[in-house]
C-alpha cells in the first residue's frame, strides 16, 4: 500500500489467486470508476436476468470481462465477472443433466458481491485507521450483511415477479443465507480473491438450500437471524470469538433454528460457552507449557465449523426428515456432547498433576501431546457430556430422561476418546488436522448415540 497526496492506493494482486482489495473511497477517479462498475453490473444484471437465457448471459458477461480487461484491467471487477461466467457455465452444464442452478441464485450472488461489498468497503474505510483500511471489522461485516441481503432480495423479487418460478419466501431465505455466507468468506484470510470466493460461496450456499425447496416465514427467519447475531456479538465482545466465528455462528444459528428450533441452537451454544469459560481456566499455566489456545482462547471459524458441522447437518435433516426426528435428536445430543466433552477434557485435563499417558499404548508422555489422556481429562469429558445430556432433557428434547442422558453421555465420552485416538494416530502422522479430528470425532459421537438409541429404545 502506498500514499500519494494523502490518497491510499492498494497494489494490485494477481487475478483470482491472490486476495485483492479495493481502494478506499477517497474521491479519486479510480475509486469512482470502481463504484460505477459495480453499481452498473448490479443494476444491469438485475434488469436482464429474468428475460435472457443462460447462453446469452454467458456471452454478455464473457464479452464484458474481455472488454474491461483490455481497457481497464480492474482486477476486482474482472474477478467478479470471472465468477459470474463460471456460475453461468455451471448452470448451463447442470441443466443438460437435468439439474438446475437457477438464474435467480446467480443474480442474488451478484448483488451481494457488488452492492454488499461496496457498502462494506465504504464502512471499512470510514471506520478503520489508514494503516488498517483493508481489515474487516464488525461494522463492515454488518454493512455487507444488510446491504447484500437487501439487494439480493430486491433482485430476486424482480426475477420472481417476471418469471413466477420461485416464491418470495424462498428468495428472502436464500438472500439472508447468501449474505451471511459472503460476509463469512470476506472475513476469512485467504490467498483466493475475496470477490471470487464471496460470489461462488454465496451462490453455492443458496443453491443447496434452494435444492431442498425449504423456506421459512420471513418473521421467523429475522428472529432467528437477530438472535444468532446478538449471541455472536456477545461472544465477540467477551473475547470468546473473532469476527469469522461470529459470522460462522450466525450462519449456523439461522440454519439450525429454522430447520429445528431455537433450543437446538441454545444447546449448541452451551458447548461454546463452556469452551470459552474453561479455556481461561489456568490459562497462564497452560500458556507456560505452550499448550494454551492461540489468541487468548478466542474462537475462529475453524473452531465453529470443525465442532458444529455434524450438528448443523443433523439439524437440517431434522427439518427435512421429520419421520426420523427421534433418531436425529439423539444423534444431535451425541455430537454436541462430544464437542463439549472434548473441549473440557483438553482444557481441564492438561492441568492435571499426574503424568499423561498415550491412549494407544498407555505409555507416559508430555502434557499436550496429541492422543494423551489423564484421569482428570476423562472425568471432565464425562462431565461435559453429562451437562449436555441434562440440558437436552431439561429442554424437552426427549421423553425418556434417564436413558437419554445415559445415551448422550456414552456418545459424548466415546466421541471424545475417538478424538484422542485419532490425535495419536492420524493427526500425529499428518493425515488429519486438529479441525479434521474434531469433525470426525463429533460425527462419531453422533453415530454412537444414534446406534444406542436404535438398540435400546
Amino acid at each position: 500500500m502506498t500514499f500519494i497526496n494523502n490518497q491510499c492506493f492498494i497494489k494490485q494482486k494477481p487475478l483470482i489467486f491472490m486476495t485483492s482489495w479495493p481502494k478506499c473511497f477517497t474521491g479519486d477517479d479510480e475509486g469512482k470508476n470502481y463504484t460505477l462498475y459495480f453499481i452498473t453490473i448490479a443494476l444491469v444484471s438485475m434488469l436482464i436476468f429474468p428475460f435472457l437465457s443462460r447462453e446469452i448471459l454467458f456471452l454478455i458477461f464473457a464479452g464484458a470481462g474481455v472488454y474491461i480487461y483490455i481497457t481497464n484491467s480492474n482486477r476486482n471487477v474482472i474477478n467478479l465477472i470471472v465468477s459470474v461466467v463460471l456460475l453461468l457455465l455451471i448452470s448451463a452444464t447442470a441443466n443438460i443433466y437435468s439439474y438446475s442452478l437457477p438464474k435467480y441464485i446467480i443474480v442474488a450472488a451478484i448483488q451481494i458481491s457488488t452492492i454488499g461489498f461496496t457498502c462494506a468497503t465504504i464502512v471499512r474505510c470510514k471506520t478503520n485507521k489508514d494503516s488498517q483500511e483493508n481489515t474487516t471489522n464488525l461494522q463492515s461485516s454488518l454493512a455487507l450483511l444488510i446491504a447484500g441481503a437487501s439487494s439480493a432480495f430486491i433482485a430476486g423479487s424482480w426475477y420472481a415477479y417476471w418469471t413466477s418460478t420461485v416464491s418470495y419466501e424462498l428468495i428472502f431465505f436464500i438472500a439472508v443465507i447468501g449474505a451471511i455466507t459472503a460476509a463469512l468468506f470476506e472475513s476469512i484470510p485467504s490467498s483466493v480473491d475475496r470477490l471470487f470466493s464471496m460470489t461462488m460461496g454465496s451462490a453455492m450456499a443458496m443453491w443447496v438450500l434452494a435444492a431442498f425447496g425449504y423456506s421459512v416465514a420471513p418473521l421467523h427467519l429475522l428472529i432467528a437471524f437477530f438472535f444468532a447475531l446478538f449471541l455472536g456479538y456477545l461472544a465477540y465482545r467477551t473475547n470468546i470469538a473473532d469476527i469469522s466465528a461470529v459470522l460462522s455462528a450466525t450462519l449456523m444459528g439461522v440454519l439450525i433454528i429454522v430447520f429445528s428450533n431455537i433450543l437446538w441452537f441454545v444447546l449448541l451454544l452451551t458447548f461454546f460457552i463452556l469452551g470459552g469459560v474453561f479455556t481461561k481456566y489456568k490459562y497462564n499455566y497452560k500458556l507456560g507449557l505452550g499448550i494454551a489456545q492461540e489468541k487468548g482462547g478466542v474462537r475462529t471459524y475453524e473452531n465453529v465449523f470443525s465442532n458444529s458441522t455434524a450438528a448443523l447437518v443433523l439439524a437440517i435433516a431434522y427439518g427435512i426428515y421429520p419421520q426420523h426426528s427421534n433418531l436425529i435428536t439423539y444423534a444431535f445430543l451425541g455430537t454436541v456432547a462430544t464437542a463439549a466433552g472434548d473441549t473440557l477434557a483438553s482444557e481441564i485435563g492438561t492441568t492435571a498433576r499426574q503424568t499423561p499417558r498415550m491412549i494407544t499404548s498407555l505409555k507416559p508422555t508430555k502434557t499436550g501431546t496429541d492422543g494423551a489422556v489423564t484421569s482428570l481429562g476423562e472425568l471432565a469429558a464425562f462431565g461435559g457430556a453429562l451437562a449436555i445430556g441434562i440440558l437436552g432433557a431439561a429442554f424437552g428434547f426427549v421423553e425418556q430422561i434417564v436413558p437419554a442422558i445415559l445415551i448422550t453421555c456414552a456418545g459424548g465420552w466415546g466421541g471424545t476418546n475417538i478424538d484422542s485416538l485419532l490425535g495419536a494416530t492420524f493427526q500425529k502422522k499428518g493425515y488429519l488436522s486438529n479441525s479434521g479430528v474434531n469433525f470426525v470425532a463429533t460425527a462419531t459421537g453422533a453415530l454412537i448415540s444414534g446406534i444406542l438409541y436404535l438398540l435400546v429404545l
